[in-house]
């Protein structure tokens, strides 16, 4: 699962840093506890499954880049990720949704990537029997039985014999359709083809912490669901069949029971799950008494297990929490990590502090990352033949603006800077191709960005415009 080429802490960062400005001491940890999980995989002695992970509590305010972080470190992982938000969860024995579904959902991340890598795996192969399957649809095939006189003895749809000419003749009509289907020449012919419905064969073990899943199915769907559907005839272009029968021709062709041990032993060993809002179940938060509000401290308690190293039944098996590694994160606005319960803030031992974003950092995000919201909506425009350009002046006066608004109002992050490019492109968005033709260039300066954003910039309620 893991090799030597596994990235180092040192290259973890600088690939967080094509996408996340600033933020250092918060990249350097998780780069860390992802080398971790690499050399933690790599011991050899029976200390490999004593060593757990250690779990990090990002503190910070919206928008700084939490949620960015995380997410970037499971790609560069290529591990099971999910996101949670804390606030979801309740108590057991409450309505919604028990912390052990966050597990569930890991697993169930697993067993779409390990799928989807052994699909790429037999694609050659599935490939060739869909280019039959599509064939056979195209031009039916004669079988042959040659006899003494040259008569195949099956006879043909009218009852007669089909000549061994017929069969020549049919076989070169099929290698000259298949030299057009590989060459791309039939994509839009329709065919008729069987499209068998997907059952689904994982309903089988419910454990006890599964029943929020379950209450939320009728009975009657899960029965009809295991009972064998037939096949259903459609009459579909070439193009879309290959889609369709490729899918299912290279599920046939994988072993499922391979690909949930795998899936298990991936999240178990690789998986990361991402908690945001972790400040909001703690006792700080709760706002002048209990009420009716579902316990916090209760949920925290049910998390906690979870986080030190449990075992979870799920619709694939058992998965073991021990090696999976947890990222909480929070603003802490209202409460502080220290109004956890002890337990908990102990099974998050590392601790980060991520920084307010400085108007510098602004225009950082706006030049630097790869996908750098300057640089989307180029892309956007571009899709119309329109060029957009920013000038370095007027990148300076969004984020100046993004800032000061940030500060005057309420501080979303970088998630203001979303707010002011929408306000200052969506004119010309609209106007294009309409009044805006194609190849023309938009340049964008700041006395055009001061234009379009006083407006908001003096509104000191914004509440309408915060994402």
């Amino acid at each position: 699962m893991m090799d030597s080429s596994y990235l180092t802490p040192q290259q973890i960062v600088a690939e967080l840093d094509k996408y996340i400005i600033g933020q250092h001491d918060a990249k350097r940890n998780v780069a860390i506890a992802l080398r971790n999980r690499w050399r933690r995989m790599s011991v050899k002695s029976e200390i490999k499954n004593e060593i757990v992970p250690n779990n990090i509590l990002m503190i910070g305010a919206t928008g700084v880049g939490k949620t960015e972080i995380a997410r970037r470190l499971a790609k560069l992982a290529d591990a099971p990720f999910v996101k949670v938000e804390a606030s979801k969860f309740t108590e057991v024995g409450y309505v919604g949704r028990d912390v052990e579904s966050m597990v569930r959902d890991l697993v169930e991340q697993s067993v779409n990537m390990v799928k989807s890598r052994k699909k790429e795996e037999v694609k050659e192969k599935a490939a060739a029997i869909v280019e039959d399957v599509i064939l056979d649809a195209l031009i039916p095939p004669l079988k042959q039985q040659t006899s003494k006189a040259g008569f195949s003895p099956q006879p043909d749809l009218e009852g007669q014999q089909i000549p061994t000419s017929d069969l020549e003749l049919n076989e070169r009509t099929r290698a000259l359709f298949r030299e057009k289907l590989k060459n791309g020449e039939l994509e839009e012919r329709k065919i008729d083809i069987n499209i068998k419905p997907s059952g689904n064969p994982n309903i089988g073990m419910i454990g006890a912490g599964m029943m929020d899943e379950v209450s939320m199915m009728n009975l009657q769907d899960m029965i009809s669901g295991m009972m064998p559907k037939k096949a259903k005839k459609r009459k579909v272009t070439v193009a879309e069949a290959r889609r369709i029968l490729l899918e299912e021709e290279a599920s046939k062709l994988i072993d499922m029971d391979e690909v949930k041990d795998e899936a298990i032993q991936r999240a178990e060993n690789a998986g990361i799950i991402f908690i945001d809002e972790i400040d909001k179940i703690a006792s700080g938060s709760k706002k002048g008494g209990g009420g009716p509000d579902v316990s916090r401290e209760g949920v925290q308690r049910d998390l906690l297990p979870i986080v030190e190293g449990s075992t979870v039944n799920t619709k694939y098996g058992v998965i073991k929490t021990d090696h999976v590694l947890f990222v909480a994160a929070g603003a802490f606005h209202i409460s502080k990590p220290s109004d956890l319960i002890p337990e908990l803030q102990g099974r998050f031992p590392i601790r980060v502090e991520l920084n307010n974003l400085t108007h510098e950092d602004f225009v950082r995000i706006l030049k630097e990352p790869k996908n750098a919201l300057t640089r989307q909506y180029q892309a956007l425009f571009e899709t119309e033949g329109v060029a957009v350009e920013f000038t370095d002046d007027a990148i300076e006066e969004l984020a100046k603006t993004a800032f000061t608004i940030n500060a005057e109002v309420e501080n979303i992050g970088a998630r203001r800077l979303h707010t002011v490019m929408s306000r200052l492109l969506n004119e010309f968005l609209f106007d294009v191709p309409d009044k805006i033709p194609t190849n023309a260039r938009i340049t964008i300066n700041a006395d055009l960005v001061r234009e379009k954003l006083s407006g908001l910039a003096k509104n000191k309620d914004l509440s309408e415009y915060i994402l």
